[in-house]
């Protein structure tokens, strides 16, 4: 499984962008997927994940109200809709498809990661 992500870019604050995360198989569908970020010099954390449907989403608290997760599982894709973005979030956003179907803030459990896209947001 090969993820492609992509829609990162610059922006300015309060702005928004919509990162989408593209799956080579159709081993998609039904497996839970997540966007983590890392910063320079900083660790790698957890942003939000979806389950293998749809149904379940969670979001960590720093983004929580202004980022929605979401998937089209006929399209193999899944989407993370950033709004009032801000400086904080400037960082490299990464896709990853997990190993079971329920929705997982531990970057561990995921078997497969994309590339990044990377997001700047301007003050």
């Amino acid at each position: 499984v090969q993820l492609q992500a992509s829609g990162g870019g610059l922006v300015q604050a309060g702005g928004s962008l919509r990162l989408s995360c593209a799956a080579s198989a159709r081993t998609f569908s039904g497996y839970a997927m997540g966007w983590f970020r890392q910063a320079s010099g900083k660790e790698r954390e957890f942003i939000a994940t979806i389950s293998g449907f749809g149904s379940s989403t969670r979001y960590a608290d720093s983004v929580k109200g202004r980022f929605t997760i979401s998937r089209d599982n006929t399209k193999n894709t899944m989407f993370l809709q950033m709004n009032n973005l801000k400086p904080e979030d400037t960082s490299l956003y990464y896709c990853a498809r997990g190993s079971g179907s329920s929705v997982d803030r531990n970057p561990e459990t995921y078997i497969y990661w994309g590339q990044g896209t990377q997001v700047t947001v301007s003050s």
